[in-house]
């Protein structure tokens, strides 16, 4: 299958440009991709009911497993078929609501897909890491075999499928319902730990976040119905092909081009973790580590890209590209921001977490400097060699009972059974880094290099934008290293965390051998041991265990299992084999190689305002050089700094322990910027002083004047009738002399009445 598919590159890269340049017609087809979305609800249902069928096994971890693989099976065989254009996928009639005859008259989503090669690049990559990432799991979750492995599975499943509809939508209202479908998942997943309160926060705070991004979609949405009268991508870029809108109206300098873009970039943003939204990601980290290669990876975070490269004609259609001028300069910011916080912080998950918003940046930036290939070549790049890096890092928690502190963890990669682990980490590192030779070295530069090249009158200051992005490059080789360095290398020393799931596997007593003490309990497993049927707390009760005490047990590391290095070892071959298709000779793309020529077929086309030649004298030539000598100087600052004494720090190192380097002594003499970068530079405490705070004041007042003002005129209304009856009730005592009184007084007041009234 393998050799079938390089042997249709090129004649796939031969064929015409698709639906987006040569105007082409959407013709049915790819029927194919209807199981990946049936295969993810089979699995989702399965994982539901081995809950109440009480499976108590890692079955549903497997089926969800060979379902993943069968989802990406059916991508790769749609796409080997996939000759040019666009097809159409119509599964079903589903939305249909008309009020009139004329345009824009009618409301039609129906479950149906786009096929064209931008929705296959994503979902390969979609599907197959889901692949691999559920594999992870399945040894990963272990400990919560039973309802917690089942709802986490369900969770999972559910998540690619709104990612796998979001993608593959042909209209905007099926992309939107899978867009909140993938915030609903994030939310589920994040706060697996539902016990945790931080767990609990930081999912709040990505669904509470993710709906303000939402906003702007949902309005960007409105705005094109309004303006074209579809949702529809295939009518909608035909019209926008046109200039056109739903009337016939020129598109061209008028709101269209301006104000629906901009709202799009509002929902992509939320989702991406882009300027002001990017604060829900670093929070994320609270649920499990797979969770966070998935949504981090190739995922959630990728939706905002894809958004704007599936509407890039929209955006493309305004001469002065003003949104993309401001989707390219807030990428750039985002990117420098988060890599100062991560070369500051010392939770190897979170520093992850903070290249993934740094790296997202980058992406927004290729988009809006007008280089959509690079911008898709480096999402491609980014899902496996990020993958590779949380499933690594991952791996070390597993086996660490939860430690995250790169200062209470030194040389793991020569520690027993986590050799593997070492290695993926190296090449994950070095692809973030974009070491020459690998994969991210050549997405990364295609973006730089078109910095450099775009013409100032098509976007604002691209060379400055630029020169943003190759000092956070350089920002990024030093941060990435500095894990690498302080975790992986140097002497073995190591502190284990504090989950207690996770501590119980390395726990035995003083004198006694982990392997011995799981020998003696009929566990028989050893470091390359697979979880007992009791952990955590169960198990302490089992064995009649207290909590961890140093003076009477010991602890040692827990490798990982076949699962997690298989996962491992894939992932990482994926990171380097992906350098290969920037060679890949495609005729219709000027750069990129295969995913060039992807995107030359795809709604994402355009031709960047440059040419383009390895051999001469180009803006990219230069960029390779430039670009590997600034990561490498990143490197060798980082070995400086945080490398342990000897060859494994290429004799520029120092460090002897974990807890200590080179950069102790240097962090004072920045002073506060040192610690406001550490401190995330007060960003959430703003947030938190300027908004949650006003708001919840806001709402507290509103309270009050709930219970007192509207609550208390309900409960007037409702106590004046008992009290006017109160007042009338003794006058219906059924006393016969009482009666007589009060009809004497009756006639009384109607005398002295009648009196005044003549007077």
């Amino acid at each position: 299958m393998l050799h079938q598919a390089l042997h249709l590159l090129p004649t796939l890269a031969a064929a015409p440009p698709a639906h987006a340049d040569s105007g082409a017609a959407a013709t049915p087809g790819g029927q194919l991709l209807m199981l990946v979305p049936a295969l993810c609800v089979l699995a989702a249902l399965f994982s539901a009911l081995s809950g109440p069928l009480k499976i108590r096994s890692k079955i549903p971890g497997y089926f969800s497993v060979a379902c993943l693989a069968g989802a990406f099976v059916a991508v790769l065989l749609t796409y080997l078929g996939h000759e040019s254009g666009v097809k159409i996928a119509h599964g079903f009639e589903w939305i249909t609501f008309k009020w009139g005859d004329g345009p824009g008259q009618a409301l039609t989503g129906n479950f149906a897909f786009y096929v064209d090669s931008l929705t296959l690049l994503w979902m390969l990559f979609v599907t197959g890491l889901g692949a691999l990432i559920a594999l992870y799991s399945v040894e990963y979750m272990a400990d919560d075999v039973g309802l917690g492995y089942a709802r986490y599975f369900f969770a999972f499943n559910i998540f690619v499928l709104s990612m796998s509809c979001l993608v593959m939508a042909d209209n905007l209202l099926l992309l939107f319902l899978g867009w909140e479908g993938v915030g609903l998942c994030s939310y589920l997943l994040i706060g697996y730990f539902y016990k945790k309160p931080v767990a609990v926060a930081a999912a709040k705070k990505a669904f509470i976040v993710n709906r303000i991004g939402d906003l702007g979609l949902v309005l960007g949405l409105l705005a094109t119905f309004v303006a074209f009268g579809t949702l529809g991508y295939d009518p909608l870029f035909a019209m926008i092909r046109a200039g056109v809108d739903a009337k016939g109206a020129p598109i061209a300098d008028s709101w269209v081009t301006d104000v629906i873009p901009l709202l799009l970039m509002a929902g992509a943003f939320g989702k991406s973790a882009q300027v002001f939204f990017y604060v829900w990601l670093p929070d994320a980290m609270e649920g499990p580590t797979p969770v966070s290669a998935l949504i981090h990876a190739a995922t959630m975070v990728t939706a905002g890209v894809f958004l704007i490269a599936r509407m890039y004609p929209l955006y493309a259609a305004d001469d002065d590209h003003m949104a993309l001028s401001l989707v390219a300069w807030c990428g750039a910011i985002t990117a420098l921001w988060s890599a100062t916080i991560g070369m500051s912080i010392f939770d190897i998950k979170r520093v992850m977490g903070y290249s993934t918003i740094s790296q997202l940046g980058y992406m927004f930036a290729g988009l809006g400097l007008l280089a959509p290939t690079g911008a898709a070549f480096h999402t491609l790049t980014h899902a496996f060699f990020k993958a590779t890096l949380f499933l690594a890092v991952g791996a070390v928690m597993h086996g660490f009972g939860g430690q995250l502190d790169l200062r209470r963890l030194s040389g793991v990669a020569r520690m027993r059974g986590f050799g593997i682990v070492g290695l993926a980490m190296l090449v994950g590192s070095l692809n973030l880094s974009g070491v020459p030779g690998t994969a991210g070295f050549f997405s990364k530069d295609m973006i730089l290099a078109q910095g450099f090249s775009t013409p100032a009158s098509m976007i604002e200051a691209p060379q400055a934008i630029a020169w943003v992005l190759l000092l956070t490059a350089g920002l990024t080789a030093y941060y990435t290293f500095r894990a690498f360095f302080r975790v992986f290398t140097g002497p073995v020393e190591y502190l284990p965390g504090d989950d207690e799931h996770l501590l119980e596997h390395g726990r035995h007593p003083k004198g006694t051998t982990l392997a011995e003490w799981h020998k003696q309990h009929g566990h028989g497993h050893g470091h390359d041991h697979a979880h007992t049927e009791l952990t955590g707390v169960a198990a302490r009760r089992a064995h009649g265990r207290k909590d961890f005490d140093p003076t009477t047990e010991e602890f040692d590391p827990h490798p990982p299992g076949w699962a997690i290095n298989a996962s491992l070892v894939i992932c990482a071959l994926l990171a380097i084999a992906a350098a290969a298709l920037y060679f890949v000779k495609t005729p219709h793309a000027e750069e990129g190689g295969w995913v060039g020529g992807m995107i030359e077929r795809s709604s994402a086309a355009f031709h960047s305002p440059h040419e383009f030649n390895l051999l001469g004298i180009t803006s990219h030539s230069a960029m390779y050089l430039v670009s590997a000598l600034v990561g490498l100087t990143g490197i060798a600052v980082a070995a400086f700094l945080h490398a342990p004494k000897g060859w494994q720090g290429l004799f520029l190192g120092s460090r002897d322990t974990a807890a200590t380097s080179r950069a102790d002594a240097l962090t004072p003499r920045l002073g506060r910027v040192a610690r406001w970068a550490r401190a995330k530079w007060y960003v959430d405490e703003l947030y938190d002083w300027f908004l949650v705070k006003p708001l919840r004041g806001i709402a507290y007042v509103s309270s009050w004047i709930d219970k007192l003002l509207v609550d208390g005129l309900v409960d007037a209304a409702g106590a004046l009738p008992a009290r006017v009856g109160r007042v009338l009730r003794p006058s219906q005592s059924g006393v016969l002399h009482g009666y007589a009184a009060g009809m004497a007084g009756g006639v009384a007041l109607v005398l002295l009445l009648v009196l005044i009234v003549l007077n």
